[in-house]
C-alpha cells in the first residue's frame, strides 16, 4: 500500500527562501501548496517547480487578507482533508536603517504596525485558522520563520553577532513571533504537533541583499529540517541549522 503523501503549505513562496523551501520539500515527495500574494507570480513559480517533476500547486494567499486565509483553509479541507506542514515564511522589513543603525526612536508608527501585521498578527491568525486541519495530521509540523534578530538575549549581550543591529520594527516583530512559538508549542504539548522558530541565516534574497554570505538553498535548510522533524524531534525551540539559539 502506497504511503499517503504529506501536504505542506509555504507562505510567501513565489521567490527567495520560500520558493526554495517549497522546492526542497517537493524533492522529499511532499505535495506543496505554494502561497503567494500575487497569484500570477505564484502560478509562474509553481509551474517552474512542476517542470522539475515536483507536486506543487499555487494558492492565492496574501497572509494579511482574512478572506485569503479562510479561502486557503477551505481549499485544503476540500482537496486534502488535512494539513501536515505549515511554514509561515512570508515576512517584510520596512522603515529603512542599515546594519549598525538603531531605529528605535525614528521608526514610524505605520511602519511598526505594517511590519507586525505581516510578521506577527497574520501568522497568528493563519495558524489559528489552519490548526483544525493540522490537528488531523498524523504528525503536524509548524515552522515560524523568525530571525536571529529576534533574540532578546543576543540583543542585550555586548559583543554578540547582532549587538549593533537594532532595526526596531523588524526585530520586535520577530521577538513577538518567537513568543507565539513558545506559547503555541506549550498549548500543543502532548500532541503530535511540533512548533518551532527558524533562523534561516543571512541569505542572498531581496531582503538580505547580495552582501549576505549565504546562498538561498542553504537558507531554506533550517525550515525544511524543522518541517520534517521525526517523532522524537524538538518542539518549542529556536534553531539555525540544527543548533539552538538563545531566546
Amino acid at each position: 500500500m502506497a504511503t499517503e503523501r504529506k501536504i505542506a503549505l509555504v507562505t510567501g513562496a513565489n521567490k527567495g527562501i520560500g520558493f526554495e523551501t517549497a522546492r526542497q520539500l517537493g524533492k522529499l515527495g511532499i505535495t506543496v501548496l505554494l502561497g503567494a500574494r500575487d497569484h500570477a507570480k505564484g502560478e509562474e513559480a509553481a509551474a517552474k517547480l512542476r517542470g522539475e517533476g515536483l507536486d506543487v500547486q499555487a494558492v492565492q494567499l496574501d497572509v494579511t487578507n482574512a478572506k485569503d486565509r479562510t479561502d486557503v483553509a477551505a481549499v485544503i479541507a476540500k482537496q486534502f482533508g488535512h494539513l501536515d506542514i505549515l511554514v509561515n515564511n512570508a515576512g517584510i522589513a520596512v522603515g529603512g536603517g542599515g546594519w549598525g543603525v538603531n531605529t528605535t526612536t525614528t521608526t514610524k508608527p505605520e511602519d511598526l504596525r505594517n511590519t507586525f501585521e505581516t510578521n506577527f498578527f497574520s501568522v497568528v491568525e493563519l495558524t489559528q485558522t489552519l490548526l483544525p486541519l493540522i490537528q488531523k495530521s498524523a504528525a503536524g509540523r509548524i515552522v515560524n520563520l523568525s530571525s536571529i534578530l529576534g533574540s532578546q538575549t543576543l540583543h542585550a549581550t555586548p559583543g554578540s553577532p547582532i549587538y549593533a543591529a537594532k532595526l526596531f520594527a523588524y526585530d520586535a516583530s520577530k521577538t513577538a513571533l518567537n513568543a507565539f512559538t513558545i506559547h503555541l508549542a506549550h498549548e500543543l504539548q502532548g500532541t503530535k504537533i511540533k512548533v518551532n522558530s527558524a533562523h534561516p541565516g543571512w541569505v542572498k534574497t531581496d531582503m538580505g541583499t547580495d552582501a549576505a554570505p549565504m546562498e538561498i538553498p542553504d537558507g531554506a535548510k533550517t525550515s525544511v529540517q524543522l518541517a520534517t522533524l521525526p517523532e522524537d524531534g524538538p518542539t518549542g525551540g529556536y534553531f539555525h541549522m540544527g543548533d539552538a539559539l538563545p531566546w
